[in-house]
């Protein structure tokens, strides 16, 4: 019994130890069962408890295949130590070491049979369906690593090359949750490979365990172990390389090429080096451009001769000079130049000395401007090569083959995720650990398709790099550049949320096989998705808290989304494409999408006849005809403030609007997309104002054509209409205020226009039934006085401008002719004779009154729409003719004045009509 007590007093003392981190004024002591196995049920404090919901192992493992835990495992104490034994094979002590900032548990595992062993799969808190863990799954060679989530399936994730083998564990307790992490650190008479110790008899592997509190969901206890603590393995990080203003353009970029200097696309028949402009110009088109392009001149030529690496550069067409020149003409186009290093060289000329390295890289450097070093088989840099390269020019960026381990990561602010690792995981914690490390996933053209590489790496917030270096140029490269444009642009317009810590992967979804990570801001939350269903997903995905002036836009697809209520949450619907089932496991499987959360900054209304964009902050306003997109400019592009753009040239189409605002860094604050109605009506037309008196006196029968003084006022346009084929303008029930203008008491007569004609010699470019019911140019007797018809909307611009008018807009030809609706006034002139109306043909004077408004022919407008593919002008006030045999007809007869009827547009002489005349205003 009291050996009991002293080992679980033991015990205590050591998990109490291994929990100080947590809490500076408080001890630590675990709650066992009470049959002494390593089972965990509460962790006391002076001053609080926290209860586990379920009791833990310390730790499980899989020994030659075989999963176990210490759930049932009794142990022993001796000097200050727990021993136990695995399995009758392998003993295990567990010890305190105090000397670490964090406080840590040294676990030594020694094969003491006579058989070889294989460990593998050590998990703090033991493997569990209840929490989250990373372990290994399956026998791949590179990649075994996976995330287990409760309810969901299993995800691959890549870890830093020297932690493939770690352990974690998340767990929720009651009072706090607890994360734990297991590393292997040492191994003695033993083989270690990427995933697992080999242990022959008296082999031994060491691991470290640390253990951290933390509040929130999984993946705050993943933060710790990972972002705040770098997985331990570095005790202070040193940040002054990131700090650096000169090399921060690095974690803005998201496309590298590297190329083989005898690549043809540097020639291209002319000058070497000047080829390269095209292949930058045509990647703008297609991905927005590279930011870097790597030339690489060495291997596999390199040892061909006595001749070292900078010797091969120097031997280039042009030499040095020339690479300068051809440095300076990238960035003029926006691309950086890398140049390749190759520490192993070291048995060319005067390969084998250090500082010959180094000196030749410097001049190397000087000589070119390269803005950046390609470091060919390294996972890391060095104080020494950084150095070098700042001593003749500031911003050159190191650039590792492999990516560095977090120990390195002080050293270097830029590396890859080499394609030795085939089809990489999807899910990279590498990002997770220090997020401004620029990472650019390896990517090669000439084997297969690659659109799951450049979706993997979106998915992930980093770049690519297209590794050329093979021959061959497949059909499909242009498609799968178009894509990665998709992809790029979300990511360079959002840089802010990629570069920030508060990262959170993989949130929960309602559906497995389809995954977030959520990436955040003080101004906006972005969302990236990674499908793996073929068929497509649409409906309710993540949730999502809704922030006041704050909205969401998918960015992928340019579309506004609202959350929907589901279960008493709010939930983002996704709609994510489908792929062929058969491209499952290649590298072109996978859909990907991007749902943002932005500040409402934009203020957009699309008008009648125009969009109205205004913003009180940011740089710039685009305005796109649908999509964005890298093949195609803005419509306009506008400060900040408030804007027009008119629609007159939009035609047909009905793409959408999408209007985006940003900063002076080419960061988005915010998205808007308004979506044209199909067929809706938009106004084409302008209404140019005169600004000068009426340049001459029109008679008309010998007395002045009278104009009515139209006073300013504020006015709500009421309009109806007949049946309906197309659609007429959106009603408009808003109070206008309205400017004062002079309006014509008359009908433009016959007399007028042949004035017009003989003053001008007006001659339409469409001559088709103009003045059709003239005889040889000349008005018949009779119809002197009568209006002027067969004429077309530009005819009848034409005559207004020559008399120093224009025609009235609906709008102000309703407010001169009807009742004010506001103040109950009377008609401003002359409203109906409905004696005409109900003639078959104009009728000669007296019965006609040219200043009649409605029932003598119908009055062009100055308004023209856009419908769909159809344009139609505005007529009002009916007309003479009333056909009535059916009800097909356009309504005839005088017509109420807020009747609207439009005529068609096909030609000018198919729409010159024998019952459409015009008057005219003047401002």
């Amino acid at each position: 019994m009291h050996l009991y007590k002293k080992s679980k007093l033991l015990m205590r003392l050591l998990l109490t130890a291994l929990f100080l981190p947590f809490c500076a004024v408080a001890q630590w002591q675990p709650s066992f069962v009470e049959n002494r196995f390593l089972r965990l049920e509460q962790l006391n404090t002076s001053d609080s408890t926290i209860r586990a919901y379920q009791s833990l192992p310390l730790f499980s493992y899989v020994l030659n295949d075989k999963y176990g835990t210490t759930e049932r495992t009794v142990f022993q104490s001796e000097n200050e130590k727990l021993n136990f034994v695995l399995e009758n094979k392998l003993s295990v002590t567990c010890q305190i070491n105090p000397s670490d900032g964090y406080g840590y548990a040294v676990i030594t595992f020694t094969n003491t049979s006579a058989d070889t062993l294989r460990l593998r799969n050590v998990v703090p808190f033991g493997e569990s369906k209840s929490h989250v863990y990373i372990t290994g799954l399956g026998n791949h060679s590179l990649s075994r690593a996976h995330l287990f989530r409760p309810g969901f399936a299993p995800v691959n994730v890549i870890l830093p090359d020297n932690a493939w083998e770690l352990g974690f564990s998340a767990v929720n307790m009651v009072e706090k949750n607890v994360c734990a992490l297991m590393r292997r650190v040492k191994w003695e008479n033993a083989t270690r490979r990427r995933f697992e110790t080999i242990l022959p008899p008296k082999g031994s592997v060491t691991y470290h365990l640390w253990l951290q509190t933390y509040t929130g969901d999984w993946q705050e206890g993943l933060r710790q172990m990972f972002q705040k603590r770098k997985l331990f393995d570095v005790a202070q990080f040193d940040n002054s390389l990131f700090q650096r203003p000169d090399l921060q353009w690095i974690r803005k970029s998201y496309v590298i090429h590297l190329m083989m200097a005898w690549d043809q696309r540097f020639s291209l028949g002319v000058k070497w080096g000047q080829g390269i402009n095209d292949f930058i110009k045509r990647g703008k088109a297609l991905y927005g451009g590279d930011d870097v392009l790597g030339i690489w001149p060495t291997w596999p030529t390199l040892g061909l001769d006595q001749r070292n690496q900078f010797d091969l550069f120097s031997d280039l067409p042009g030499g040095l000079p020339n690479l300068k020149k051809m440095g300076n003409m990238m960035r003029l186009q926006g691309t950086k130049l890398f140049l390749c290093y190759n520490p192993w060289d070291e048995s060319t000329r005067d390969a084998n000395n250090p500082k010959a390295h180094l000196k030749g890289l410097s001049d190397l450097i000087a000589a070119t401007q390269a803005d950046g070093v390609v470091l060919d088989t390294r996972g890391s840099s060095s104080k020494e090569l950084q150095e070098a390269a700042d001593q003749v020019k500031k911003g050159v960026v190191m650039y590792s083959e492999g990516m560095a381990i977090p120990k390195d990561m002080p050293g270097i602010v830029a590396g890859r995720v080499h394609n030795a690792l085939y089809y990489p995981p999807m899910l990279n914690l590498n990002k997770f650990i220090k997020p401004e490390f620029a990472i650019f996933r390896v990517a090669e053209q000439f084997k297969e398709r690659i659109r799951r590489e450049f979706a993997t790496s979106f998915f992930n917030g980093y770049g690519t790099e297209l590794n050329v270096f093979q021959a061959g140029t497949p059909d499909w490269v242009e498609e799968d550049y178009r894509f990665l444009g998709q992809t790029t642009r979300i990511l360079r317009e959002n840089s802010s949320v990629f570069l920030n810590t508060h990262y959170t992967p993989l949130i929960p979804t309602t559906r497995d096989g389809i995954f977030v990570n959520k990436w955040q801001d003080s101004t906006k939350t972005l969302y990236t998705i990674f499908s793996l269903i073929p068929e497509g997903f649409k409906g309710p995905l993540f949730e999502v808290f809704e922030k006041p002036k704050r909205h969401f836009i998918d960015l992928f697809n340019h579309q506004e989304i609202t959350s929907v209520l589901q279960g008493g949450k709010r939930y983002i619907s996704v709609d994510t494409a489908p792929f062929a089932q058969s491209y499952l496991g290649t590298n072109n499987e996978g859909a990907v999408g991007a749902i943002a959360q932005l500040s409402e900054y934009l203020s957009v209304d699309l008008q009648p006849n125009a969009l109205k964009v205004s913003a009180a902050v940011g740089n710039s306003i685009k305005i796109w005809k649908g999509n964005p997109m890298y093949a195609e400019q803005p419509l306009a592009t506008f400060g900040r403030g408030t804007h027009v753009y008119p629609l007159d040239k939009w035609g047909s189409d009905e793409s959408k609007f999408v209007v985006q605002l940003f900063d002076k860094e080419n960061e988005l604050l915010d998205e808007r997309v308004v979506k044209m109605v199909p067929g809706q009506p938009r106004l084409i037309s302008h209404t140019v104002h005169t600004s000068l008196p009426a340049k001459r006196n029109i008679l008309i029968s010998s007395v002045a054509n009278a104009e009515l003084q139209i006073p300013a006022g504020r006015y709500r346009h009421i309009t109806t209409h007949g049946e309906v084929f197309l659609p007429y303008p959106e009603k408009d029930t808003t109070t206008h205020e309205i400017s004062a203008f002079s309006i014509d008491k008359n009908l433009v007569s016959n007399t007028d226009f042949k004035k017009f004609l003989t003053s001008t010699r007006y001659q339409p470019k469409d001559a088709a039934n103009f003045l059709k019911h003239w005889k040889n140019g000349q008005i018949p007797k009779g119809e002197e006085n009568k209006p002027v018809v067969y004429v077309s909307l530009e005819d009848a611009r034409a005559y207004a401008k020559w008399a120093g008018k224009r025609l009235p807009t609906e709008r102000e030809w309703q407010y001169a002719t009807e009742k004010d609706s506001l103040t109950k006034t009377s008609a401003r002139f002359q409203t109906v004779d409905r004696s005409a109306g109900a003639a078959q043909s104009l009728p000669t004077s007296p019965q006609v009154r040219l200043k009649d408004v409605q029932g003598v022919v119908w009055q062009l407008t100055n308004d023209e729409y856009q419908a769909g593919q159809y344009r139609y002008i505005m007529l009002k006030g009916g007309s003479y003719f009333k056909p009535e045999s059916s009800w097909w007809y356009v309504q005839g007869g005088p017509q109420p004045l807020t009747h609207q009827q439009i005529l068609l547009r096909v030609s000018e002489g198919f729409e010159r009509n024998a019952t459409v005349g015009f008057r005219c205003v003047r401002d």
